[in-house]
C-alpha cells in the first residue's frame, strides 16, 4: 500500500475494455459506480462505495463522442474529489482538443487548455497522459503529472520483424516534417535509415496534401509511422505516396486510432501491408474486422498498469523508459 492508501480504480463508459485490462495488470478489479444519462442528456455519477482516504485513479479515453467522454470524466473526477479520495489521478490514454494547443490565427480559442483548467477544477491531484500531439500541452496543467509513450511498443513489433526477416532494406518514414524528432528516434534505435513525407495543409479542416517523399524508398520495406490517425486522409495519401514511389510494402505505426468519418473505408482501400496501434481509444468490432487481418493492435494496459502501481508507491517512472 503506498503512502495514499489502497488503488483504487474507476473507469468511465470511454475504453472500458482498457481499464479492465488495467485491473487485470494490477490484480483486482474495477471500482463499482453508477453513470446514468437523464432523458435531458444531463450525467449523473454515484460511488457504489466510499473511496475516503484512498489512492484513486479514473481511467477515461476521451475520444468519440468527445464531448459525452469528457464531462464524464469531469463528473467522476469531482464525484471521487468530494468523496475524500486521498490522492486523485486523472488517467487519460487519448487526451481530446490536444490539436488545439496554440493560437496560430486570429479570434481562435486555446482548447487544449480549457481541458486542462477543468480536469485541475475538478479536484484531480496528478495526470497521467500518453503520446500527446504537442508536447507543450504539459504546461497547461498546474498539477503534477506524467505523459508516457507508447513508441517502444511499436518499436519492438519493428524489431521483430527485422528479426524473422518479415522486410527486407526497412526504412523509417516520418508521415510529416512534425513528427521527425520522433521518427529520428525510431530509426536510430532500429538502426534504419530515415525518410520523410512533406505535406502542406490548407484551412482548419483535418486534410493535408503530401507532396513528396524526401529520402530513399524504392525498393525498400517502409514503416510509416504517425502519432494519430484521424479521418486518415493524410495516411491514405502518404501510403500511396510510399507506394508510387517504388515502396516494397508499407507497415503503418500510429498510437492513437481515431478512425473518424471515411478513415476505415479509405485505410482499408490502400495497399498497406499492415496498421500498427494501440488500444488507447477502443476500435469497435465492425471496424476491426473490416481490416481482415492487417489490424494489429498492441495493448497499453500493462504500461498504464505498471505506472499507476509506481505513482501508488512512490516509484520512479522515468526509470521505466530507462530515463
Amino acid at each position: 500500500m503506498g503512502q495514499y492508501g489502497d488503488i483504487k480504480l474507476f473507469s468511465g463508459n470511454g475504453n472500458l475494455p482498457l481499464a479492465e485490462g488495467v485491473a487485470n495488470y494490477l490484480g483486482m478489479e474495477l471500482c463499482g459506480r453508477q453513470i446514468i444519462e437523464f432523458p435531458n442528456e444531463n450525467l449523473f455519477v454515484k460511488l457504489n462505495r466510499s473511496v475516503r482516504g484512498q489512492d484513486c485513479y479514473a481511467i477515461q479515453s476521451t475520444s468519440r463522442p468527445v464531448n459525452r467522454n469528457l464531462m464524464e470524466l469531469l463528473i467522476l473526477l469531482q464525484t471521487l474529489y468530494l468523496d475524500f479520495a486521498a490522492r486523485l489521478t486523472a488517467v487519460v490514454p487519448y487526451m481530446c482538443y490536444a490539436r488545439s494547443d496554440k493560437k496560430d490565427q486570429p479570434r481562435v480559442p486555446i482548447t487544449a487548455r480549457l481541458v486542462a483548467d477543468m480536469i485541475e477544477v475538478a479536484g484531480t491531484n496528478r495526470y497521467i497522459l500518453m503520446n500527446l500531439h504537442a508536447g507543450q500541452i504539459q504546461g497547461f496543467f498546474k498539477i503534477p503529472g506524467d505523459v508516457l509513450t507508447a513508441y517502444h511498443m511499436l518499436t519492438d513489433d519493428m524489431k521483430q520483424k527485422i528479426a524473422m526477416k518479415k522486410v527486407k532494406d526497412p526504412v523509417v518514414v516520418s508521415a510529416d516534417l512534425g513528427f521527425a524528432k520522433q521518427a529520428r528516434n525510431i530509426a536510430e534505435e532500429l538502426g534504419i535509415p530515415l525518410a520523410f513525407i512533406e505535406k502542406r495543409r490548407s484551412g482548419n479542416d483535418a486534410n493535408a496534401k503530401a507532396l513528396s517523399v524526401i529520402g530513399d524508398v524504392q525498393g525498400h520495406d517502409c514503416f510509416l509511422c504517425d502519432d494519430e490517425v484521424d479521418t486518415a486522409g493524410s495516411m491514405s495519401n502518404d501510403i500511396n505516396l510510399l507506394i508510387e514511389s517504388g515502396a516494397t510494402s508499407v507497415h503503418t505505426y500510429f498510437v492513437h486510432p481515431v478512425f473518424s468519418g471515411p478513415a476505415v473505408d479509405r485505410l482499408t482501400s490502400t495497399k498497406a501491408t499492415q496498421f500498427t496501434t494501440t488500444d488507447s481509444i477502443e476500435v469497435p468490432e465492425k471496424d476491426f474486422k473490416r481490416f481482415d487481418g492487417r489490424l494489429n493492435i498492441i495493448s497499453v494496459a500493462s504500461l498504464l498498469g505498471e505506472v499507476i502501481s509506481r505513482v501508488n508507491r512512490g516509484v520512479s517512472v522515468g526509470s521505466l523508459f530507462h530515463e
